[in-house]
């Protein structure tokens, strides 16, 4: 069977000469306008790869990839008018793979969906962290079937919702969770005002893992957008 990507932008005419691009090399293509489009074909278990432009309207790219990202970990290229780089790293840490900014060039952007793909094929599930016996970022190590983490070779002592939270940003390094997500991953229920206890629990996972927690190596915050465990 051809492999299915789902191609979104407000501009049908873009959506167009990227579904014929695309169809060529061979895939079989779902279209949408908009991020709401977008999350109700994310749906489809046939799914492979996204592309998404970053403005659109009801909802923009970057909150239909985080919204994506709760619920499938396939490939998600985004598509992007704006080449600056604060724009490419902040699609990155919503948790897109790859950036693409317009105008494209064909070529490259089918070379960047079959790279992508592969990678996908290769690992499996993509959820390439779940599958290792350890996680390793420079001082810290996590092992997930274990559910430990080491600094500097020591175990740290967790309580039940830090080892949740830890478990989460590790298995997802350098990705960026906004703490409303956190809090409904880890106390499996909606947030409401959550900002203040996940933040809370970050403070005290900080001042167990980091060696000056006023400056942290590891756990930081993206202001207005959420917490990360950088990548070393």
């Amino acid at each position: 069977m051809n492999e299915c990507i789902l191609v979104v932008d407000d501009d049908a005419e873009i959506v167009q000469a990227i579904s014929i691009l695309l169809e060529k090399e061979g895939y079989r293509v779902l279209k949408a306008y908009d991020g709401m489009q977008a999350l109700e074909l994310a749906a489809d278990p046939a799914l492979r790869l996204i592309l998404i432009d970053v403005m659109m309207p009801r909802l923009d790219g970057l909150s239909a990839v985080m919204k994506i990202r709760e619920r499938r970990n396939l490939p998600i290229i985004v598509l992007s008018a704006k080449s600056e780089e604060t724009d490419k790293i902040l699609g990155l840490s919503m948790g897109a793979d790859d950036y693409v900014a317009k105008p494209f060039h064909p070529q490259e952007l089918v070379a960047r969906v079959r790279s992508q793909l592969r990678r996908y094929t290769q690992l499996g599930d993509v959820n390439a962290a779940e599958q290792r016996d350890e996680i390793i970022t420079g001082r810290l190590c996590y092992r997930p079937e274990e559910r430990t983490l080491l600094a500097d070779g020591e175990p740290v002592r967790l309580t039940a919702t830090e080892l949740k939270i830890v478990d989460l940003l590790m298995r997802n390094l350098g990705r960026v969770f906004p703490a409303e997500e956190i809090y409904r991953r880890v106390w499996n229920e909606e947030a409401y005002a959550t900002e203040n206890t996940v933040m809370v629990h970050v403070r005290r996972i900080r001042e167990k893992i980091e060696l000056n927690p006023r400056e942290p190596e590891y756990l930081k915050v993206v202001w207005g957008i959420g917490y990360k465990i950088e990548k070393h």
